[in-house]
């Protein structure tokens, strides 16, 4: 069993990314955690068990219900940035991914359910994989910055493929958004591979990946893998100073890929 509380995972105001943190929330059944979200519009990503969430005079009870992310479509309350919110474990396990955006304007907190969740099947071969928007368009007058959501790589796949990149170079045909990906595996002993690079090469490694890991992209293109025998799943979100159009610049050398 982990550590109950939270835990920094990509501190506020760290070195690669100017707009986003990650954290995580970690319950047994009856405890509690509250905290303001100070300069960041924040996103509570239910991972697993259920909870009752509260967040300037609103409360909603029930939430969520996967046994972990591979069983069904997520459950997300979305806190606006400068509010305090409550979280109360309704499981024997809750397990709740924080996501932090750094914004300036504050809008009301929301829910979004499993049935309000956009499902895309994206690429082909063995680069399809499932994609779920849960704040995308959705989002437009209700976030600042934020854009999120869950990826489902099969066996084996690629995904983030063609490779893409979304940092600005060819502005305004390409916006510029960090991104920080969280990686979960079935069976949990999986892995999978992380690419990350340039043009220039001035960024060209690979990672292996694991249960539980998490990355973050300031820059450049990232196409991930699975290995064969183990799903990935991948939480993303990105924001950045040119709005929330996500149109990600395709590197040119691959995309007869599509």
């Amino acid at each position: 069993m982990e550590v109950t509380g939270y835990q920094d995972i990509i501190k506020e105001d760290n070195d690669i990314l100017n707009f986003l943190a990650l954290g995580k929330i970690v319950l047994t059944e009856g405890e509690t955690f509250t905290t303001q979200t100070g300069n960041y519009e924040t996103a509570l990503v239910i991972l697993s068990g259920m909870a009752t969430i509260s967040s300037e005079q609103e409360k909603w009870g029930n939430l969520g219900g996967r046994s972990d992310v591979f069983d069904g479509k997520a459950t997300v309350v979305y806190i606006p940035y400068q509010s305090e919110y409550l979280v109360i474990a309704e499981t024997t396990f809750l397990q709740i991914a924080v996501c932090k955006v750094k914004a300036e304007n504050k809008f009301s907190p929301f829910v979004i359910r499993p049935n309000d969740i956009t499902v895309n099947l994206r690429g082909k071969d063995t680069w399809i994989r499932e994609v779920h928007d849960i704040i995308t368009e959705n989002g437009d007058g209700r976030v600042h910055r934020m854009v999120l959501g869950e990826t489902y790589n099969e066996t084996g796949n690629w995904s983030s493929y063609p490779p893409h990149k979304h940092d600005g170079e060819f502005y305004p045909e390409e916006p510029n958004f960090e991104e920080v990906y969280h990686y979960q595996f079935q069976p949990e002993q999986g892995f999978g591979i992380q690419m990350h690079y340039t043009k220039d090469q001035s960024i060209d490694q690979a990672y292996i990946i694991r249960n539980g890991d998490s990355y973050a992209i300031e820059k450049g293109y990232h196409p991930i893998s699975a290995a064969g025998g183990y799903r990935l799943y991948y939480l993303w979100f990105m924001a950045g100073d040119t709005g929330r159009n996500l149109k990600p610049y395709d590197e040119p050398d691959h995309i007869w890929l599509k």
